[in-house]
């Protein structure tokens, strides 16, 4: 069963002229985003993260860091609401980042992808947290302030 949260994880790499952040763009409603979906039964939102990213991206996901933002989503937007009753009107967003690790590899859910610079990120971004996030996500990589919670 979908667990009635959700999690949000940015890719980035290192560039020598910076960092640069990897977009998905979404086959239903063709939005740019992160890797971005729900827990299933048992899981932490950090093991839901770590397998949303490889799943959506291809890539492995080696180090996890959670990020301070959190965000809230409206239950009617994932086809799960009937499951978790009738008193569930939001969703809580946890978010992460993850260091690239190998080649990115679509699922079918994404109609392509992007590796991009944070002011170009920022400008397609929809939703206010997704920017909050990766602002938080940005200011922390020029301030070496990467707290990874999850190495293997």
């Amino acid at each position: 069963m979908r667990m009635p949260w959700n999690v949000f994880v940015y890719v980035y790499r290192r560039r020598s002229s910076g960092f640069e952040y990897l977009l998905l763009k979404r086959r239903d409603d063709s939005s740019w985003q992160g890797a971005a979906g729900g827990g299933e039964d048992g899981e932490s939102p950090e093991e839901a993260a770590k397998r949303e990213a490889a799943e959506e991206t291809g890539l492995n996901v080696n180090s996890l860091s959670r990020l301070d933002t959190t965000g809230w989503v409206r239950a009617v937007y994932f086809n799960g609401r009937a499951d978790w009753g009738p008193d569930i009107y939001v969703l809580p967003i946890y978010y992460f980042a993850a260091e690239q690790s190998g080649t990115v590899t679509l699922s079918g859910e994404h109609a392509e992808y992007l590796w991009t610079d944070y002011e170009k990120a920022a400008s397609m971004l929809f939703w206010h947290d997704n920017l909050t996030a990766l602002w938080e996500l940005n200011e922390r990589l020029k301030n070496n302030d990467i707290r990874v919670i999850n190495e293997d």
